[in-house]
């Protein structure tokens, strides 16, 4: 999927203002080394960096990454699935924090091992994703809208939402001590219509259907979830967020 930092930013501005609780979770300090895994175009990722740490944002997305590096923070292209693989990110971090990144990263395991790889001994991490639950209302109108036109959407979805359960499993598998581990829903409003949504978030499912295709796709599952989504002109979803804070004893 291509990401494309300028739509992000008008449909999307929200993840990171959403963001900031984890900035008090985390309590960075001046001074401190901090990652930030699937830093996106580095919003939350400056905020970081203002106070004073010396930052690192990764994101698998080469146009995100850049758009970081606009910000005058140092990124780096990286699948944090490989996080485990980097000998040069060993024990660097006091703290992690990540940010609407691991729903996208189907072996979240290996994203633990990878974040524990790469904390010092003591160090800290935060993170939010998508949890079990996350827009269940919204995936059935669009999967419901492919398979309308004969694409099976299962084969293209590109999200995991691990409950509370699976999510301890992967944090203490890597060696982490859990502080907190909340799943909770958090009905979000959207900044505009839900196709500049799909737009920006549902790219695996559409970017390879041709343009007539793609626009009936997102108004056939416009229609169906105006119903449930859209009230009084601004459109709501269904978020579902898995949010924790854990530590290396």
């Amino acid at each position: 999927m291509k990401w494309d930092p300028a739509g992000y930013a008008r449909h999307a501005g929200f993840v990171a203002e959403l963001g900031v609780p984890l900035l008090e979770l985390l309590v960075p300090q001046a001074g401190e080394a901090i990652l930030d895994v699937g830093c996106g175009d580095g919003a939350l990722t400056a905020e970081v960096a203002a106070l004073g740490c010396d930052v690192l944002g990764i994101d698998s997305s080469p146009e995100q990454v850049a758009a970081t590096r606009t910000r005058g923070i140092e990124a780096r292209v990286l699948d944090a699935q490989q996080l485990e693989h980097q000998p040069d990110l060993n024990g660097r971090f006091h703290g992690i924090l990540s940010n609407a990144a691991l729903h996208w990263m189907p072996d979240q395991a290996a994203v633990a091992r990878g974040m524990a790889h790469a904390l010092v001994p003591g160090g800290r991490c935060v993170a939010e994703l998508g949890g079990a639950g996350n827009v269940a209302c919204v995936r059935e109108g669009l999967f419901a809208a492919l398979e309308q036109h004969g694409i099976d959407p299962h084969l293209r979805n590109p999200w995991t939402f691990p409950n509370r359960d699976t999510m301890a499993g992967h944090l203490e598998g890597a060696g982490f001590a859990i502080d907190m581990l909340e799943l909770f829903p958090r009905p979000t409003k959207l900044p505009g219509d839900i196709s500049g949504w799909f737009d920006t978030f549902a790219g695996v499912f559409l970017d390879d259907l041709a343009t007539a295709l793609r626009r009936n796709v997102i108004d056939s599952a416009r229609e169906r979830l105006s119903a449930d989504l859209y009230s009084a002109g601004i459109w709501t979803l269904d978020y579902v967020r898995l949010r924790f804070r854990c530590h290396l004893p």
